[in-house]
């Protein structure tokens, strides 16, 4: 990912600042900014503050965060993929990044299931070699997402998405340690009546839409493993119209 812009600190650094975030503790949140607003800013400054009460024993300083994004995107950008890290170096640093706008396929998804759980899977915490080694592999194998399972095959979460099924207009979630998305939250504000279940890559075929979800938003998945699904289009439509309802939040 290549930087349009980074503040550190407060201070607009040069636009390639990857090694600053090399630091490999630390938590983080991404959001899409369409003409500067954000869906679920709540819920982004509740993730950073909770995930930072935790790593470093105090929440996070918000109208600080507000400002690094403000600066982040600067005069010039209206449409942005935000990033927020709290990394620690010699201390605790607040960088915002600002990234080229990306939305989720609307194809159907291929995913590849894979044996890893996430230590503290409830943060979005830095330093992913692993899930990056399992995205980069189920690359090579043919596939656009890696799933991560337990040992005995129950799902908790993609690498970097979300995994859900919507079934009779019921949104089902897997029972399973697994970070809790802003996208994920934004629609269980939407209505739908929810429920955890202990899901298996098997179980999936039995519902209507089996979809990921992330900050880029939503996309339905069309096969896992040996698996092939049949998404409802009239389901995912349903689903896209709820998250289109949700309000967006101004920046500025």
């Amino acid at each position: 990912m290549r930087f349009v812009r980074a503040v550190i600190d407060g201070r607009v650094v040069a636009a390639d600042a990857r090694l600053a975030l090399a630091a490999g503790y630390g938590h983080f949140t991404a959001m899409q900014v369409r003409d500067r607003r954000v869906r679920g800013l709540d819920l982004h400054l509740d993730r950073l503050d909770a995930a930072n009460a935790e790593l470093f024993g105090e929440p996070v300083d918000r109208a600080r965060v507000l400002d690094s994004i403000r600066a982040a995107l600067g005069d010039d950008l209206r449409d942005a993929g935000i990033r927020v890290h709290v990394l620690a170096a010699d201390r605790p640093h607040l960088i915002a990044t600002a990234a080229a706008p990306i939305d989720a396929s609307p194809r159907p998804q291929r995913v590849r299931s894979y044996v890893y759980q996430r230590f503290l899977p409830h943060i979005k915490s830095v330093g992913g070699i692993q899930q990056t080694y399992l995205m980069r592999r189920a690359a090579l194998e043919g596939a656009d997402h890696a799933l991560l399972t337990s040992a005995d095959g129950l799902i908790s979460e993609g690498a970097v998405t979300n995994l859900g099924c919507l079934s009779g207009g019921r949104l089902i979630w897997p029972q399973a340690p697994m970070l809790a998305g802003i996208t994920m939250g934004l629609l269980r504000r939407a209505g739908f009546p929810q429920e955890r279940r202990p899901l298996k890559v098997a179980d999936l075929e039995g519902h209507d839409l089996v979809f990921l979800s992330s900050a880029r938003g939503l996309s339905p998945v069309g096969q896992v493993d040996e698996f092939t699904l049949n998404p409802d289009e009239k389901a995912f439509a349903r689903l896209l119209a709820a998250l289109d309802d949700t309000p967006w939040d101004p920046l500025d």
